[in-house]
């Protein structure tokens, strides 16, 4: 049995993933772009944090996109599972960047608190809050439904990002209601809301992040293999389910017990509809190891294998 190939699925996977990252780049970027327009004009600390967060959120396109790019690479001798993980290093990019645009932000709100100012032009300062809630709102949908579509946490967790900067945006339009009725710290106190809610938005995608890198996966995965194991002819029993993921692509390893007086044909031939059912029963499972062990024996080292995976060109 010659294995089907998802080569093809990884790269639409990919280019899909760098299509939403250029369109949420240019989207914020001219959204922070408009805002820091605004920020010069009023002199706004709310609004100075919402930009700044808007261009980090931009800016965390820069190694995702190269992330993407390189995933596309093929598995080497070196590195025999491929480049995948080069997502889950950019996650931790993502992760950082949100941290540093919190700390800026909370601290540029606490030395305004201290020693508050009048702000200007506060009719644009609204204006731009609710700007800056459309266009991340918009990055934010497209994002997440682009990330759990391809599987990629990290671009799930950056479209989480976007949207807790869409809220805090709005939060701006509070501050400028609050100074036009001559609250001066309304707009401080709002800049450490925001603060607030980015630290919020970063425990989030951290544990997102986490999750990947300690190869965990949702049982509901695990369940739905296990249940299409136990469908398949020759199949006795399923003693094991293993999963991870590598980038966006999912990969798999399976122990099924199988009748002891079956021969190694059969037993592959058990492997192979394991293998196929499997692929297609679970979303994003590019690659399946399937082990197995004749009844009374399993967990011992005789068994068959199937692999299914693109396998490298010689020559």
């Amino acid at each position: 049995m010659t294995p089907h190939s998802h080569s093809h699925r990884d790269v639409d996977t990919s280019a899909a993933g760098l299509r939403a990252l250029w369109i949420s780049l240019a989207v914020l970027g001219v959204t922070a772009l408009l805002q820091a327009g605004v920020v010069a004009m009023s002199g706004s600390v709310a609004l100075l944090g919402d930009t700044l967060h808007n261009v980090a959120d931009a800016l965390t396109a820069v190694p995702l996109g190269i992330a993407f790019v390189v995933g596309r690479r093929a598995a080497t001798r070196s590195y025999t599972y491929g480049f995948g993980r080069a997502e889950d290093l950019a996650g931790i990019a993502v992760v950082l960047v949100i941290a540093a645009s919190a700390v800026a932000a909370g601290w540029i709100a606490l030395r305004r608190l201290v020693d508050p100012v009048d702000l200007d032009h506060l009719p644009a300062v609204a204006v731009a809050g609710v700007l800056g809630f459309v266009g991340n709102e918009v990055v934010a949908r497209y994002r997440i439904r682009v990330g759990r579509r391809i599987g990629s946490a990290a671009l799930v967790a950056d479209g989480l990002h976007a949207r807790t900067d869409g809220f805090t945006s709005l939060a701006v339009v509070a501050a400028a209601l609050g100074a036009w009725a001559g609250w001066r710290w309304a707009d401080p106190v709002v800049g450490l809301a925001i603060t607030a809610a980015i630290v919020v938005v970063l425990r989030s995608a951290a544990r997102e992040v986490y999750r990947r890198l300690m190869d965990a996966v949702d049982p509901d995965l695990v369940d739905r293999a296990e249940r299409t194991l136990r469908d398949i002819p020759g199949v006795r029993d399923v003693t094991a389910v293993r999963m991870r993921w590598i980038g966006h692509r999912l990969h798999a390893e399976a122990d099924v017990v199988v009748d002891a007086d079956l021969t190694v044909v059969a037993a592959h031939e058990v492997a192979a509809d394991a293998e196929h059912q499997l692929t297609h029963a679970v979303p994003r499972l590019v690659a399946v190891t399937v082990h197995t062990d004749p009844v009374g024996h399993a967990g011992a080292h005789h068994h068959v294998e199937l692999s299914h995976a693109r396998r490298p060109r010689v020559g």
